[in-house]
């Protein structure tokens, strides 16, 4: 045993000459100098050793003829017999180190099963009890000495984001037969556990209830470069480094499969070309080949982890639909119960653990500024019908709701007495220097500080993105040249280019937050219409068809369920008097094109039909035949 343990100290092992971390040519580090391993005698049996050294899983392949291509310098070992219960290459029989009558083109490769670790005990993929493969049999890991160190190797080798936590105790239940490694010492960079310091394999101290876990990162992938959770540079984490996606092939398949990896709604863009502005360091992946029902960019066609011809000028970016939660109960755009959007329904999330960092994403996702407050025990009312979330644990940093940990979808021990709520800052958007409601300078918040927008490029089409932003109606000008005024401090953003369908500035391609070459003579400013909604089909300035605003387009409202309190909210939103009724069919006459609105919730006290409960913009099971009206008093001001 004392000359096996020389032997295992003396050499490591490592992979080479292929993009698979367990698959290549076999390496050897032996007396400070790495060589190549002979295929002479080499088999199955041998590859079996290799693989568990390297921390894989079980031998599939043992090539031969430098199959993974040819090393260079030393051959290590020839002749090897391995029995395949070795621990490592070195105590299998050999002709010796260095010994051997070969060249490099024998060099021996192997190629290992990825999977040598798994989750068990939860319904999340990236949080579980860990078990290890190991001598053919799957068993735990004992939770002594467990750590957040040892959970990073973990989510690391699993494929995972960083860790985020490393419970103990048998948190996600207790597992069954052998339990593999205790006393676990990771220093956190390692490629596998069975590369970090233990007592060896199947040597323990331990019983079940004391069965390691993880909770990692579900999401490898961020978004970098905008102010919408769902827009962005798209940056994967791999081997510990967070790196960019070069633009090579990337098209609208490469980009549904990052939304749906980001809990986003379906892509709508794939930017090429730093859209989003230029990441730095490491570019991971290159001519990515995407079906678009890939779970993951890893799981794509790729040239192999940080093989590529880029240059940080052409990272791939994403534009994801981000319409998956809502607030409701409030008349206050950015403060309501919180619902989100999944499987096609609308529901509720559970208050329990609820706080503001969880609070802060789900303003985020609304496009809302910072959290105020996160209200629980369904204090803006009870939803109905699904609960999606529970027992939500955010950092606050997350984009969407659905990337923080959770319970998983629909898995929930709630009543709708306990939906969660938020209260945000409304704007992450202002008008200032103007009297008038819907024109003014423009000023966004980013980082916690109100900064303006440079005029260099800005137009009508940038203009409409911010009169959208801000709820206003469509966009009548866009001053340059501080119009309404300098602003003082922060310059957010430069060289903005618009299509005009984005629903933030943020959403644009810009130079990157606080990247400008202005003074804020050039502050940058909207002339919006103030108007988001009319009645149309009459000849009365307080009664006629309704028709909304909403994204660049004038539609009607369906009538299914329209009634006085919903007719309430569109005179109050029109300006004015109480209503007086709220007529279907179509009464004042048959709209044309998209129907905004249907089944229409309202409690009568909401300042705009948008924050009334209903089953989102464009969903909808009417014919114009049912375009809803208005009958309202006359205008408060004419009173």
């Amino acid at each position: 045993m004392m000359e096996n343990n020389l032997l295992l100290s003396d050499h490591q092992i490592r992979l080479a000459g292929s993009n698979e971390s367990c698959s290549g040519r076999i390496e050897l580090f032996h007396y400070g100098v790495w060589g190549t391993v002979c295929d002479d005698g080499w088999d199955l049996n041998d590859a079996e050793v290799a693989c568990r050294e390297l921390g894989c899983g079980p031998a599939l392949g043992a090539s031969m003829s430098a199959s993974f291509g040819q090393g260079t310098g030393q051959i290590w070992l020839d002749d090897l017999a391995c029995s395949g219960s070795e621990t490592s290459l070195g105590v299998c029989g050999h002709s010796g180190f260095g010994t051997h009558n070969c060249g490099h083109h024998q060099d021996a490769g192997v190629i290992c099963s990825n999977y040598s670790i798994r989750l068990a005990g939860s319904n999340e993929s990236c949080s579980g009890r860990i078990e290890i493969y190991h001598n053919t049999s799957w068993g735990t890991v004992c939770d002594d000495g467990w750590d957040l160190n040892d959970a990073e190797v973990a989510c690391r080798q699993l494929g995972c984001g960083p860790a985020v936590g490393a419970p103990q105790n048998a948190y996600f239940g207790q597992g069954t037969g052998q339990i593999w490694l205790d006393d676990l010492a990771c220093s956190g960079n390692e490629t596998s556990l069975g590369l970090c310091v233990h007592r060896g394999f199947g040597t323990h101290d331990c019983v079940h209830s004391e069965d390691a876990g993880v909770k990692c990162s579900k999401y490898s992938v961020r978004l970098v470069g905008s102010d919408n959770s769902c827009s962005g540079r798209i940056e994967i984490y791999h081997n510990g480094v967070w790196g960019t996606v070069c633009d090579d092939g990337w098209d609208l398949n490469d980009a549904e499969v990052v939304c749906r990896e980001l809990g986003c709604g379906p892509a709508l863009d794939a930017p090429q070309s730093a859209y989003f502005g230029q990441g730095t360091g490491q570019i991971w992946l290159d001519d990515l080949v995407c079906s678009g029902s890939e779970t993951s960019l890893s799981m794509c066609g790729h040239s192999g982890f940080g093989t590529h011809n880029c240059g940080h000028h052409e990272d791939a970016g994403v534009k994801c639909s981000s319409n998956l939660i809502r607030v409701v109960g409030s008349a206050e755009s950015c403060s309501g119960r919180i619902e989100i959007y999944h499987n096609g329904v609308w529901g509720t999330v559970c208050d329990d653990s609820w706080d503001l960092n969880d609070a802060e994403v789900a303003c985020r996702q609304l496009g809302c500024g910072p959290a105020l407050d996160a209200p629980q025990n369904a204090h803006f009312g009870q939803g109905t019908g699904q609960i999606w979330l529970d027992d939500l644990v955010c950092s606050g940093s997350e984009y969407s709701l659905g990337m923080c940990q959770h319970s998983g979808f629909g898995t929930h021990n709630c009543g709708h007495h306990e939906d969660a709520g938020v209260k945000c800052l409304n704007h992450s958007l202002r008008l200032v220097g103007s009297n008038e409601l819907c024109s003014g300078r423009i000023e966004i918040y980013h980082n916690g500080v109100w900064g303006t927008v440079c005029d260099d490029s800005w137009d009508l089409n940038d203009a409409e993105v911010a009169c959208r932003q801000l709820g206003c109606g469509p966009a009548l000008g866009a001053p340059q040249n501080a119009y309404f005024g300098q602003g003082t401090g922060q310059i957010w953003l430069d060289d903005l280019v618009c299509s005009g369908s984005e629903n933030s500035l943020g959403m644009c391609g810009h130079s990157g937050f606080g990247t400008h070459n202005c003074a804020h003579r050039e502050d940058a400013g909207v002339i919006c219409s103030s108007k988001t909604l009319l009645v149309i089909g009459s000849d009365e300035s307080c009664s006629g068809r309704i028709e909304i605003y909403h994204n660049g387009v004038w539609g009607t409202v369906c009538d299914d369920a329209w009634d006085l309190n919903d007719a309430e909210v569109a005179c109050r939103q029109l300006g004015c008097g109480p209503a007086l009724g709220a007529p279907r069919y179509a009464y004042f006459g048959q709209g044309t094109g998209q129907i905004w609105l249907d089944d229409l919730a309202c409690s009568g006290n909401e300042s705009t039909l948008s924050i009334c409960g209903h089953g989102g913009f464009g969903i909808h099971n009417c014919g114009h035949h049912e375009d809803a009206g208005v009958i309202c008093s006359s205008k408060i001001a004419d009173a």
